[in-house]
């Protein structure tokens, strides 16, 4: 795109084009460009257009916010319905925690997008699925393909809001990376409301019970409920409309954690080696040594999606490729450790549903490895990682479809 942009400089309609077609590619690629451009007044114009930040809060329109109330409370709604219903809690929010927020949330985004009636009926015959697929399991106190399925649920409903989040757009590499960004600063945000709100429940408490009124109970049934609810909510809603809020601050989480998770990482497996812990015979640890993995793989992720939005030095390239590395370690670890459960104690539903996330993060991995190691020998631009990640995400949700609805028929619901 770099080309077709010196290209047509002087051709305002072309530009404007380009842009519509694919806005963040234009103005990754324009910011690149511009330090060799500028001084042409349509250059000086798009930049200005496309680097121009707001200093107030925009609070959308009336009819957003009627969305963002309507499906705040409709989440809440969701969330009491244990107690509406009578229903056990346990079994309820095991099953359906995820129920709570992302078809709320898949709908914003498909409103907001003006998603076709097909995909709009693909969303809701999808999560449709899952509400009674999940909700219609054997009811046994111990059920490995159920506890199986309800976390891989959640990936599979985060997958369909990332289909929501993507909408119309024909080059979804770019939107897929641009939801791996959002939900960066969704975390970010969501933490911040709930750490506001944390501090507002401290305080009303406080204040009740000084006059005598003990409103805590009432409080977290009818405030804290609702407002747990809402927190995911209304941080899209905040940083969709203001990208401004944790614009800055997402870039600085990505640059700031990726080496200290790559110096942990080290050190951890230093450590590991002198404590005589190991994954092979300890199962409590071997599912800790996973979820490390997992969490890198997220950091991963994160890094790449913010640092493929701009040209980045070579030794933050160096970083994520020594990360990358590291990882694929510890991923071989965890691989060679499942194998030899497997061949010592047999095929187990947990025991399969690792090893093939593992193998398919094992890959994922290699292929990223590859691309950093392109982009430092000059070989391949950082935006190639980010379309390697992109164009591997659905695999994932293929494994999530099948390990939530598949396993527990191959494994009789044990």
């Amino acid at each position: 795109m770099k080309n077709e942009i010196v290209n047509h400089l002087n051709e305002p309609a072309q530009l404007e084009k380009m842009y519509q077609a694919n806005k963040l590619s234009f103005k990754r690629e324009f910011n690149q460009l511009y330090a060799e451009v500028k001084g042409n007044p349509l250059v000086d114009f798009w930049n200005e257009r496309l680097n121009y930040k707001s200093e107030e809060i925009n609070w959308g329109t009336g009819r957003e916010l009627t969305f963002i109330i309507i499906a705040s409370i409709l989440a809440g709604l969701i969330a009491k319905l244990p107690i509406f219903l009578s229903l056990s809690e346990e079994t309820f929010y095991q099953r359906n925690i995820g129920f709570i927020i992302f078809p709320v949330l898949s709908a914003y985004f498909a409103w907001k997008n003006k998603l076709s009636t097909g995909k709009i009926a693909f969303i809701a015959t999808t999560t449709l699925i899952g509400i009674i697929f999940i909700n219609s399991f054997p009811v046994a106190k111990k059920s490995d393909t159920l506890i199986l399925s309800c976390i891989h649920l959640l990936l599979f409903l985060w997958s369909i809001l990332g289909f929501a989040f993507v909408g119309e757009k024909r080059n979804n590499d770019e939107k897929r990376l641009s939801y791996l960004s959002y939900n960066g600063d969704l975390v970010v945000m969501t933490t911040l409301i709930l750490i506001a709100g944390a501090l507002m429940t401290a305080i009303t408490n406080g204040l009740f019970s000084l006059i005598g009124i003990n409103i805590e109970k009432f409080y977290f049934d009818y405030v804290g409920i609702f407002g747990l609810a809402a927190a995911p909510i209304v941080g899209t809603y905040l940083t969709q409309t203001n990208p401004q809020l944790v614009g800055k601050v997402s870039p600085v989480i990505a640059k700031l954690f990726s080496p200290l998770v790559l110096v942990m990482l080290v050190i951890y497996l230093i450590a590991m080696v002198y404590s005589g812990k190991d994954p092979y015979n300890d199962r409590e640890f071997l599912m800790i040594f996973n979820a490390l993995l997992i969490g890198v793989m997220a950091i991963i992720f994160f890094s790449v999606a913010e640092t493929s939005k701009m040209a980045k030095s070579s030794t933050e390239i160096w970083i994520l490729l020594l990360l990358s590395i590291v990882t694929i370690v510890v991923n071989g670890i965890a691989l060679s450790a499942i194998l030899f459960r497997i061949s010592e104690w047999g095929i187990t539903p947990n025991r399969t549903a690792v090893l093939g996330g593992n193998i398919l993060i094992l890959i994922n991995l290699l292929l990223i490895t590859r691309q950093l190691f392109r982009v430092l020998s000059k070989k391949a631009e950082i935006s190639v990682v980010g379309k390697t990640i992109a164009f591997y995400l659905p695999v994932y949700f293929l494994w999530t479809i099948i390990v939530t609805f598949i396993f527990p028929f191959i494994f009789g619901y044990k």
